[in-house]
């Protein structure tokens, strides 16, 4: 590969760094052909894709991305493929755990292709075992939602209890009136 398409190619992944909010660099080595496009499929009907990289190239499309993602170079050992989504940063955990379930690997196996890290909104996480946290991170879009509730609901209690209270001060200004032409 010539110089110009190696520097075609890492230009490329930078920009799909950069457009995806979200992605998971995982370990398919070992794979069979048939579960890796068995894999590339579900990705593919989930609105995901995934794509072997060398890690050099991860590497220096990382750089572009302008933070401080040296914590990445743990995952960059072995066989790479980057895993993106412009979905929430938790799609391509539950895509992965559910291949894992569909595949029923038997205890004590690692389970393929494996997640080495991920980069979520600028947050990196190294190492399979954040795989069963990564699942529960929720995206921009929820906790966008949620914040709306809940900034909405005291408004609605407010108003409940203005609308609510009003009868009731209404009726307690009246029984005073009512007492103050009684008395005089």
């Amino acid at each position: 590969m010539i110089r110009e398409d190696k520097q075609a190619l890492v230009d490329e992944l930078s920009e799909k760094f950069q457009s995806h909010n979200a992605f998971y660099i995982a370990d398919a080595s070992g794979m069979s052909v048939a579960k890796i496009n068995e894999f590339r499929r579900l990705c593919f009907n989930r609105g995901m894709e995934f794509k072997v990289y060398k890690n050099s190239f991860i590497r220096k499309a990382l750089d572009t991305l302008g933070g401080d993602t040296s914590e990445m170079d743990a995952a960059l050992k072995g066989q790479s493929g980057v895993l993106f989504s412009k979905e929430s940063g938790n799609a391509p955990a539950k895509l992965l755990k559910d291949f894992y379930k569909a595949q029923a690997y038997p205890r004590g196996v690692e389970p393929k292709p494996a997640l080495k890290g991920a980069y979520i909104d600028a947050s990196i996480f190294i190492g399979a075992n954040q795989l069963e946290g990564l699942t529960t991170i929720k995206g921009k879009q929820e906790l966008l939602g949620e914040l709306v509730g809940l900034l909405q609901s005291p408004a609605k209690n407010v108003i409940s209890a203005l609308s609510s209270g009003g009868n009731k001060l209404a009726g307690i200004l009246k029984t005073l009136s009512e007492k103050e032409e009684a008395a005089g």
